[in-house]
C-alpha cells in the first residue's frame, strides 16, 4: 500500500484517548482515519464526535489531501489527535496514508463533514468480538441537514446469508463511517483503490465481502451531513462510477447464476436510484430563467435514459391518477375500450410463458436461486423493530437475526432447538410443553417462521408468553401462501396463516391491544415464492406493494403486559 506523508504534530502534549470508562483491556484496538478536503470548517465537529465515544479510539489520525484551507490549525485544538497532510490523491489516497500509518487491530473512516455518534465504536468492536472472522462489521445510519436536523427515517439494510450477492444486488452498507474494519483483511485486499475517485468504497466492499464473512447491526451509529456539495448529489458521475465497479468486479468474476442475477439487479438498482434522484433534483429547479430550463430538461432526459422502464410506470401512473380526478367513472371506461385496453386480459389471450408446467421453476424456496422471497419480508420487518431485540433474547433454530438485528442491545443470546443433538442451542425443547421455558426470562423473543411447525400453536403461544418478561416483545412470522417443504420440516407442516387468525391467536394471550399484526405480499410475490424465484430476479418496487388478499407472510408483535 502507497504511503507518503508530511506529519505535523500537535502543539502540546498529547493526552490519552483510550475508554473513557476503567474498564479492563480490550482484545482489539481502534483507529479512526478522518479525511478532510477544503472543509475545515466541518473539521472539529467530526474530530467531537470521534472524541465523544463510549470506547474511544486508540488512535485519531486526520489525513488532510492537499486542502487550501487550514485543517492543521483546526486538529492543534486537539491535543492528541495526528495530522498528516499530503499531496491530493482522493479519498482512496488519503485513506490508504490513514491505514499506514496507524497499528491498531480495527480502523474506521470518517469524512470530516460528517459525524459518529456516541457508541459507534463501542457497537463495532463488541459484533467485530463476537464475529472475529469477520473482515468488517457495519451498522445503520440517518441523513441529517448542515444543523443536524435529521432529513428522513433511519437507514439500515441487513445482510442476507451470502453478503458477496447481498453487496452485488445494491450498496447494502451505504455510509463508509459505519464500517469497522479488520486492518489485516483490508490490507490483504490492497486497501482503497486509488484509480477510483467515486464509489471507491463500494468497490471496497465487493472486493472483501468475495474473500471474508460480513456482518451488521441494527444500531445507528453515524450521521450523513447534507450540505448540497457532497460528492453522492454528482448523479451523473456517481451512476457512471457506481456501474463502472460492477463491470471491474464482474471481470474479476467467473460468476453463476445467482451472480449474473445479481449483477443485473444491482445495475438496475443503480440506475432507478440515480434516475429517482435526478428526476427530484430536476423538479427543484426554480424559475423560468434559461439556466433553471436547461437543468431541468437535462435532468428529465436523464432520468427517462437512465431508467426507461421507472420513468414509464412513473409517467402512466401520474396520467391514470390525474384522469381518474378530472373525468366521470363511464367517460373512463369508454377511453379504455376505445384504446383496446378491457378492464382484464380476455379469455385465452394470457400468455404462461416460463410458468407454464406442471412443475415449480424451483423446490428449495428460492436458496438454490439466491435469497427466498419471504425472507424480504421476513427482515424488513425485523428490521422495523430491531428495538426491541435487546438484553436477554431466545431465537428458535440459531441466533443469525438476533446478531444481524440487535447488536450492542443484546446482553445475553439464547438458542432454543428441538433437536438436543444441535451443538449452538442452549436450550432444549418443545414449545408445546410449557415448563420447556423458563418464566419471564426473557426481554425479546425471535419466531419467524415456525409456529406452523406446532399442531398446538395456542399451547406453543401460551409457553412464549409466560417465557417473557412484563414489557417483553415476541417478534413472530408465520407462512401464508407458501409451498410445502418436502425436505426436513414436511412431516410437522401443519398450517399456513391469515392476519385475522395470527390476531386471534396472539390476542387470546396478550391481549388485542398489546398486539399488532400485519400480512404482507401481493399476488405477484406470492406467484413468484411459490415457483420457487428468488428475492434478487425481482424489484422491490414489485415485492413493497401489499394486498392482504395475497399474504405470502403474517408478522405479529406482541407485548406481554
Amino acid at each position: 500500500m502507497h504511503v507518503m506523508s508530511t506529519e505535523v504534530e500537535p502543539q502540546f502534549k498529547a493526552y490519552s484517548i483510550r475508554r473513557k470508562t476503567g474498564a479492563s483491556r480490550e482484545p482489539s484496538t481502534l483507529a479512526c482515519v478522518i479525511t478532510t478536503f477544503n472543509q475545515a470548517h466541518f473539521l472539529g465537529d467530526a474530530i467531537t464526535s470521534v472524541l465523544s465515544q463510549t470506547r474511544g479510539a486508540d488512535e485519531v489520525i486526520v489525513v488532510d489531501d492537499g486542502s487550501v484551507d487550514d485543517p492543521a490549525a483546526i486538529v492543534r485544538n486537539f491535543p492528541g489527535v495526528r495530522f498528516l497532510r499530503q499531496e491530493n490523491r482522493g479519498p482512496s489516497g488519503a485513506r490508504n496514508t490513514g491505514v499506514g500509518a496507524c497499528k491498531s487491530s480495527h480502523v474506521c473512516f470518517l469524512d470530516a463533514d460528517d459525524f459518529l455518534l456516541p457508541r459507534a465504536f463501542e457497537t463495532g468492536l463488541t459484533l467485530a468480538a463476537e464475529r472475529p472472522n469477520c473482515a468488517l462489521v457495519y451498522g445503520g445510519y440517518r441523513y441529517v441537514s448542515v444543523s443536524r436536523a435529521p432529513m428522513g427515517p433511519d437507514k439500515f439494510i441487513a445482510m442476507n446469508d451470502d453478503p458477496h450477492l447481498a453487496l452485488m444486488r445494491e450498496n447494502v452498507i451505504g455510509m463508509l463511517a459505519t464500517v469497522l474494519f479488520r486492518r489485516d483483511r483490508l490490507i490483504a485486499v490492497g486497501g482503497f483503490d486509488e484509480g477510483l475517485r467515486l464509489c471507491e468504497d463500494y468497490d471496497l466492499y465487493l472486493r472483501m465481502a468475495q474473500k471474508y464473512p460480513v456482518a451488521g447491526h441494527g444500531d445507528i451509529v453515524a450521521e450523513y451531513r447534507w450540505h448540497g456539495r457532497n460528492i453522492s448529489a454528482m448523479h451523473d458521475g456517481m451512476l457512471s462510477a457506481a456501474l463502472a465497479v460492477l463491470d471491474r468486479h464482474e471481470a474479476r468474476l467467473a460468476p453463476d447464476a445467482p451472480a449474473r442475477v445479481a449483477l443485473n439487479h444491482g445495475r438496475r438498482k443503480w440506475r432507478d436510484h440515480y434516475a429517482w434522484q435526478t428526476y427530484v433534483a430536476a423538479l427543484e429547479s426554480r424559475g423560468w430563467s434559461p439556466r433553471a430550463m436547461a437543468s431541468m430538461i437535462v435532468g428529465l432526459t436523464r432520468y427517462i435514459l437512465w431508467s426507461p422502464r421507472m420513468a414509464v410506470g412513473h409517467l402512466s401512473r401520474s396520467m391514470a391518477g390525474f384522469a381518474k380526478r378530472r373525468f366521470p367513472s363511464r367517460l373512463l371506461a369508454v377511453i379504455r375500450l376505445l384504446l383496446g385496453r378491457p378492464r382484464s386480459i380476455p379469455l385465452g389471450a394470457v400468455r404462461f410463458g416460463d410458468l407454464k408446467g406442471r412443475a415449480p421453476i424451483g423446490r428449495q424456496f428460492g436458496y438454490d436461486r439466491g435469497t427466498p422471497v419471504d425472507r424480504y419480508y421476513v427482515e424488513r420487518f425485523l428490521a422495523r423493530n430491531s428495538r426491541d431485540i435487546r438484553g436477554r433474547v431466545l431465537e428458535i433454530g440459531d441466533d443469525a437475526y438476533t446478531r444481524q438485528f440487535g447488536g450492542s442491545r443484546v446482553t445475553q443470546s439464547d438458542i432454543f432447538h428441538v433437536d438436543g443433538n444441535n451443538p449452538q442451542a442452549t436450550i432444549i425443547g418443545d414449545l408445546a410443553d410449557p415448563d420447556s421455558l423458563s418464566e419471564a426470562a426473557f426481554d425479546c423473543i425471535i419466531l419467524t417462521q415456525t409456529l406452523h411447525l406446532l399442531f398446538d400453536m395456542r399451547s406453543g403461544i401460551a409457553t412464549l408468553h409466560r417465557a417473557l418478561k412484563p414489557g417483553g416483545v415476541l417478534l413472530l412470522t408465520t407462512p401464508g401462501i407458501s409451498p410445502v417443504d418436502s425436505g426436513e420440516w414436511g412431516d410437522t407442516w401443519y398450517w399456513s396463516l391469515t392476519a385475522n387468525a395470527a390476531l386471534r391467536l396472539l390476542a387470546e394471550r396478550f391481549g388485542l391491544r398489546n398486539v399488532n399484526v400485519m400480512a404482507h405480499g401481493n399476488v405477484f410475490a406470492a406467484t413468484a415464492f411459490l415457483q420457487g424465484l428468488a428475492q434478487e430476479e425481482l424489484q422491490c418496487t414489485d415485492l413493497d406493494v401489499n394486498d392482504p388478499s395475497y399474504p405470502v407472510i403474517v408478522t405479529g408483535r406482541a407485548v406481554r403486559a
